[in-house]
């Protein structure tokens, strides 16, 4: 018997020491990160037969977006909505309601379950596309090897003929106030909070706050949105659409201070104190909170990966730098996704996962950046896709508009849920559509139908004379689009 076990110790110790020093067989493909970016390029790479492992060191797969970002912020997004709707418009639809509650952490328990069930299922896809799942933290060795850093302790090596760097990217500190997650916190912490803060600031008025506040204040806190800028939603959003959207927002309850710069935070017992002035200059003003949401943006997550070990090096905003086929200055080595160039999205990375592997495996893909749509997924939502009117005024481009508002359409009428407008910019000369800007219910999935038009170089006419069902959201689409080249029927 002691024997036997001796054996089976002398085989383990050699197991745990080959992980940690045998050379390993040469994979196709190693990608450094388990990310939207990461794993669909994982899934790709393992469709087209390509051997590949994707190191990634959270302990589960999805990034950001699938763990404490996208998904879990909609869970929030969608039920505090159902939550604020039942208390305060039910009345006018014939729904007579009792003593509404709010159930904190059974709202959080839902989305944590949803957030589980697609991790597990990522999970699932690498199974049944062969791709090897290695839960560590990855540096470069050489410019051919990977060493990982296990989850459950050890090291291991990894070897590539080619090598993806997805490792996406974190939030943008402010300076002067440490995050904690628990009093100053950021997005992660704001999907995790125990209790409904009295009164919370967000710092920054962009998708990523504007979000968080929509859920906190249904919820009950009192929120006060401090932006720099002269519009919420970010430079990308059309300034009619943000204007909009900032006049329906400050209806439900929200606070604004535009044009204003935080000078400084301070942390103590009871909350955090944050000055604020105006951004060319002036008074100074204390706003106390219990809570801050930094939510500045966002800024490539490349720190220790090992760059130096392969002379890689990063822009002046830190990120990877690219040529238009991925590559960086080595050609086998690629990176995509938050790490590089363009707008953080989650389906801006997927799209250059599915084209990275193309390169890869066929020598040619394609991402069309001019076509990547936005959402902002507060109430209602805010959609757009392609150029806004102030960068087309610009550009000197000489472009015509037509919308129309969903008050005039029958199925948003019938639905109680009238707020908001469809916006067309098409060329004066050719209609060729440029940029659709969509304030209003379901403008999320909506947009999906302006990208495939830009993609496909559409005029305003085209989409105008496609038949839409009727009564749908969509007709508002329709209409906004005759306005452009014509007229609206019904307004």
């Amino acid at each position: 018997m002691r024997q036997k076990l001796v054996s089976r110790i002398g085989v383990d110790f050699k197991r745990r020491a080959c992980a940690n020093r045998c050379p390993t067989e040469e994979k196709d493909l190693v990608i450094i990160g388990g990310g939207v970016a990461g794993y669909v390029a994982a899934i790709k790479a393992g469709q087209a037969g390509l051997k590949v492992s994707c190191v990634e060191k959270r302990g589960s797969l999805g990034g950001t977006c699938l763990n404490v970002g996208c998904i879990p912020s909609k869970s929030l997004l969608n039920n505090s909505h159902l939550y604020h709707q039942i208390l305060h418009d039910t009345k006018g639809r014939g729904i007579e309601v009792g003593d509404v509650k709010l159930n904190l952490p059974a709202m959080m328990k839902a989305k944590d379950t949803s957030v589980a069930g697609l991790t597990k299922g990522i999970e699932f896809l690498f199974k049944k596309n062969n791709v090897e799942y290695i839960k560590g933290t990855g540096a470069f060795q050489d410019e051919h090897t990977v060493a990982v850093n296990l989850v459950e302790g050890g090291e291991t090596t990894v070897r590539g003929k080619n090598i993806l760097i997805a490792t996406g990217s974190e939030a943008t500190p402010f300076p002067g106030l440490t995050i904690d997650e628990q009093k100053v916190i950021t997005s992660t912490g704001a999907i995790a909070l125990q209790e409904v803060p009295k009164k919370l600031t967000v710092i920054g008025g962009g998708i990523i706050g504007l979000e968080m506040a929509s859920v906190w204040s249904r919820l009950g806190s009192e929120v006060t949105v401090v932006e720099f800028l002269g519009q919420i939603g970010g430079p990308g959003m059309d300034a009619e659409i943000a204007k909009a959207s900032q006049k329906l927002l400050s209806k439900q309850g929200l606070k604004f201070k535009l044009n204003t710069k935080v000078m400084a935070g301070e942390v103590h017992d009871a909350g955090v104190k944050v000055n604020v002035e105006a951004a060319k200059g002036g008074k100074e003003e204390t706003i106390d909170a219990d809570v801050v949401l930094v939510a500045i943006g966002r800024r490539p997550y490349t720190s220790g990966l090992g760059l130096d070990n392969i002379s890689l090096e990063t822009d002046e905003r830190g990120r990877l730098i690219i040529d238009q086929e991925y590559r960086t200055k080595i050609p086998h080595i690629r990176a995509i996704g938050d790490c590089t160039f363009g707008p953080m999205l989650a389906h801006k990375a997927e799209e250059e996962a599915v084209a990275a592997i193309e390169y890869i495996t066929k020598g040619h893909g394609h991402v069309n950046y001019g076509a990547i749509p936005s959402v902002m997924y507060t109430h209602p939502e805010v959609a757009w896709v392609g150029q806004n009117e102030q960068e087309l005024k610009a550009d000197g481009v000489k472009y015509k508009t037509g919308n129309f508002p969903f008050s005039a359409n029958s199925r948003a009428k019938t639905n109680l849920d009238t707020d908001g407008m469809v916006k067309f910019l098409s060329d004066a000369q050719t209609d060729r559509i440029l940029g659709v800007h969509i304030i209003g219910p379901n403008a999320g999935e909506m947009i999906a139908e302006a990208t495939l038009a830009l993609e496909y170089g559409a005029s305003s006419e085209d989409v105008a004379r496609t038949c839409h069902a009727h009564p749908t959201l969509a007709e508002a689409f329709k209409e906004a689009a005759m306005a452009t080249y014509d007229k609206a029927v019904h307004y």
